[in-house]
């Protein structure tokens, strides 16, 4: 179905369509973003079963993370240029294989390897899908209102993850969190061949791939030194290469990015301030709740002796404060704008990590859960204003472009939240959140507070004109090459 088919559709069929549309994406999106968060809860029985080390477990979650990252922006341009719904197919179609392949790993090598794949299927659907939303929705208040719901949608993915992998894993072992993916993602292909309109840009974007190399030289460095740091040491020539060749990237991009016409980073849109402070505040957000997400996890199961069900079950004070928080945070959004639910949410990750510094192996359970309250708070208002900020203002034509980098600042905080709760955490002996583990408290707190002032900073008037100026350059691009 093309685009102008779907344009003259009748007004009610049209309505009843766009929320098809709509749905279509946010159902493919859950089982890819809710593997980013439901894995954590299967880390301890992989351990068990694999024998994994500590750094074993982090890859099986940054081999994920970090390959969507690297390639989620190449995903969004591509499928700009070749098209929205064949891009988005062929990710279903890879999402699904790796998914497969997952759940059948027959050691721990294996798992990462189909991770990887698996992530690179996700990199085709995360961007892809909220740019369908955006084309589907061309009215300013009802695209606002829709990518309210996909990144309400994302947060609840994100925070229900441990207590769906928590039930799968107690009653029918940890393989069946990836293979429960297979029959979703096989159900939103019929669908999206049938009911999804395809869309491209207004102008095509070429290919970038020395700009590719770069974005995953830098990720792949600091990402790997980090890492591995715990098991060679920061001074060790290895770990000082990584970072060396992370530098030399960025270095890179900052060259040779701006003399191309058609960037893989566009690094204009970075001229708008709640553009750019939506990628920060993405990042900083996702950071924490990865970071969260790996300790408690294993500080429920490793410390407390509880099984994978119940360590779900504790983190369902997140799960429904998502619930309830993200639509009507979404529609607060779509009606108010973003500054109060960024305030909010900045607010409650600062008092999480100052209460999360008073936990230990003997706090009661139930003082853990009131702990947990302010997470779910912080994620049930975080996602919506971040995604509206990113997207909103900026000319459909970089629609794709620019939902890839604020899904890659997603996924880059969530990677790095991950390796680096997992260096500072202490888990060498099997314990988390101990004396080190207060590490990863400050580190919650410092990133509440970045994510309070970029908040309020990004949402000012001054902020909102640069966000202008950044849309017109793009405009102004697309009449002169019409």
């Amino acid at each position: 179905m093309s685009s102008s088919t779907l344009r003259e559709t009748p007004d009610g069929e049209l309505g009843r369509r766009r929320f098809l549309v709509l749905a279509i994406c946010c159902a493919s999106m859950v089982v890819v973003v809710m593997d980013i968060s439901i894995v954590n809860v299967a880390l301890p029985a992989i351990r068990r079963d694999f024998g994994a080390p500590v750094s074993g477990l982090q890859w099986t979650v940054d081999a994920y993370t970090l390959v969507m990252s690297a390639f989620l922006v190449l995903a969004g341009s591509t499928a700009d240029r070749v098209g929205r719904r064949r891009v988005f197919q062929t990710g279903l179609a890879v999402f699904g294989l790796g998914s497969l392949l997952c759940g059948l790993a027959p050691g721990l090598g294996w798992l990462i390897a189909a991770r990887a794949l698996q992530a690179v299927g996700g990199t085709m659907l995360n961007p892809v899908a909220m740019a369908i939303v955006a084309t589907t929705f061309p009215e300013p208040a009802e695209r606002a209102r829709a990518i309210g719901v996909f990144g309400s949608v994302t947060g609840l993915s994100l925070a229900l993850g441990p207590i769906v992998g928590g039930a799968l894993v107690d009653g029918f072992g940890w393989h069946t969190v990836f293979l429960v993916n297979v029959p979703i993602v096989a159900a939103a292909l019929v669908a999206t061949a049938r009911f999804v309109p395809e869309s491209r840009a207004a102008r095509a974007r070429r290919f970038d791939p020395v700009g590719q190399l770069l974005v995953v030289l830098v990720l792949g460095g600091a990402v790997a030194a980090i890492i591995e740091s715990e098991r060679l040491g920061w001074t060790s020539p290895v770990i000082l290469g990584l970072f060396a060749i992370a530098v030399l990237g960025v270095l890179g991009i900052l060259r040779y990015e701006p003399r191309r016409a058609d960037p893989l980073l566009e690094l204009r849109l970075f001229r708008s301030v709640p553009f750019s402070a939506a990628i920060v505040m993405a990042l900083c957000a996702l950071c924490a709740f990865g970071a969260f997400l790996f300790v408690t996890t294993q500080y429920l199961q490793d410390v407390r002796g509880l099984p994978a069900l119940a360590t779900g079950l504790c983190l369902l004070p997140v799960g429904l404060l998502v619930v309830l928080l993200s639509p009507r945070t979404g529609r607060l959004v779509g009606t108010s704008g973003p500054r109060l639910p960024l305030a909010v949410s900045g607010s409650a990750l600062l008092v999480g990590g100052a209460a999360s510094l008073w936990l230990t192996p003997a706090t009661p359970l139930p003082v853990v859960l009131a702990i947990f309250v302010p997470f779910g708070v912080f994620m049930g208002t975080v996602n919506p204003p971040i995604t509206a900020t990113a997207v909103s203002g900026m000319p459909r034509s970089m629609a794709g472009v620019a939902a890839s980098l604020a899904s890659t600042g997603r996924q880059i905080g969530t990677t790095l939240g991950v390796a680096i709760a997992g260096t500072i955490g202490g888990f060498r002996d099997g314990t988390a959140l101990t004396a080190s583990g207060d590490g990863v408290g400050w580190l919650l707190l410092g990133l509440g507070a970045a994510l309070l002032v970029l908040g309020l900073v990004s949402t000012g008037r001054r902020a909102l004109v640069t966000a202008g100026r950044a849309a017109a350059v793009f405009e102004e691009a697309d009449r002169a090459a019409q």
